[in-house]
């Protein structure tokens, strides 16, 4: 007896439960949402990082949004700007510096959930020390990048 009356309200809260959970979801309006799931996500590969533009196109006037996955052991060399540009890491570690002199080893760790915003002209450089990174970057186009390192 012991054993039914803790089965039946137990299976009375299963039930109750399955009604509430749909069996598939519905896809949303594309009226209303344009979404890609990570499998759609079109990546291009490069030496140093991978770029996925999700939205615009940095070449061109008005907002764009990119991924940018860098490679282990690949930082830029110190560049600046036209535009302001403003990053969120994602995963990983992505290290930044500043300055004329490209010096890995003085860059600044900017861990997972760090905000950093690309003032325009103004120089630095980053990337990934031993392991990947990947950042999400909105910006407005067009962007132009210029090399400032010191010779």
């Amino acid at each position: 007896m012991s054993f039914l009356r803790r089965a039946i309200p137990s299976a009375l809260v299963a039930s109750t439960l399955f009604l509430f959970v749909p069996g598939r979801a519905a896809e949303p309006d594309p009226k209303a949402i344009s979404y890609a799931l990570p499998d759609n996500i079109e990546w291009k590969k490069g030496t140093a990082s991978d770029t996925a533009i999700l939205q615009g196109d940095p070449s061109k006037p008005g907002i764009y949004v990119q991924l940018i996955k860098w490679h282990p052991h690949n930082m830029s060399k110190p560049h600046t700007h036209n535009q302001e540009r403003y990053i969120v890491v994602l995963s990983g570690t992505w290290w930044v510096g500043t300055g004329t002199k490209w010096d890995p080893e003085i860059t600044f760790p900017m861990p997972a959930g760090s905000y950093v915003v690309d003032r325009p002209n103004q120089v630095h450089w980053d990337g990934a020390k031993d392991a990947e990174c990947v950042i999400y970057l909105v910006g407005m186009g067009p962007v132009n990048t210029v090399s400032a390192e010191a010779k």
